[in-house]
C-alpha cells in the first residue's frame, strides 16, 4: 500500500495566462488567498420558536496574493497599470497554481483561478538598517476556482 504523505508547502508552481496566451511560469516566494467560503443565511420560520434554519448563501473567494523578490522585470506592474488607464486594454488572466511533489517534476494537485485581474500592487518598505531583498506583492481578484 502506497503512503500518502502530506506535500510540502514550498513545492509549488504558478502560471499566469493573460488574454489566452500563456505568459509562462512565474517564480513567487509565496502564494496566499487560496480560499473559498459559503455564507450561511439564518432563517426563522413562523411558529418555530426553538430553532432557526441555516440556508446556503453566496460563495465568495479571497483575492490571490502573490509575492516575489522585486526584479527589473515589469510585466506584472504593466498589467496593473493597464487597468488604471481609462483607455488601457483591460485583459483578464487565468492563474494556475500547482502543488508539486518534492522532486518538482510531478504535479499532484492543481487550482485554476479564472478571470483574474490585478487589484493591488505593492513594493516592500525600503530600510537601510535591514539586510533584506525588496518584495513585490500583487493581489488578484478572480471569479472563482476550478479544481
Amino acid at each position: 500500500m502506497a503512503r500518502k504523505d502530506p506535500l510540502p508547502a514550498f513545492c509549488f508552481e504558478v502560471t499566469v495566462s493573460i488574454a489566452g496566451a500563456s505568459n509562462g511560469e512565474a517564480f513567487f516566494k509565496s502564494v496566499g488567498g487560496i480560499s473559498m467560503e459559503t455564507e450561511v443565511t439564518e432563517y426563522r420560520a413562523g411558529g418555530v420558536n426553538d430553532s432557526t434554519y441555516k440556508l446556503v448563501g453566496a460563495t465568495k473567494w479571497k483575492n490571490l496574493v502573490l509575492k516575489r523578490g522585486f526584479t527589473a522585470s515589469r510585466e506584472l506592474l504593466q498589467w496593473r497599470e493597464a487597468w488604471l488607464k481609462a483607455s488601457g486594454t483591460k485583459t483578464r488572466a487565468t492563474i494556475t497554481i500547482e502543488q508539486m511533489d518534492t522532486d518538482l517534476k510531478t504535479s499532484k494537485y492543481k487550482w485554476v483561478f479564472v478571470e483574474g485581474w490585478p487589484v493591488k500592487w505593492e513594493l516592500s518598505e525600503y530600510d537601510a538598517g535591514k539586510n533584506e531583498i525588496s518584495i513585490e506583492t500583487l493581489e488578484i481578484a478572480h471569479h472563482g476556482i476550478r479544481f
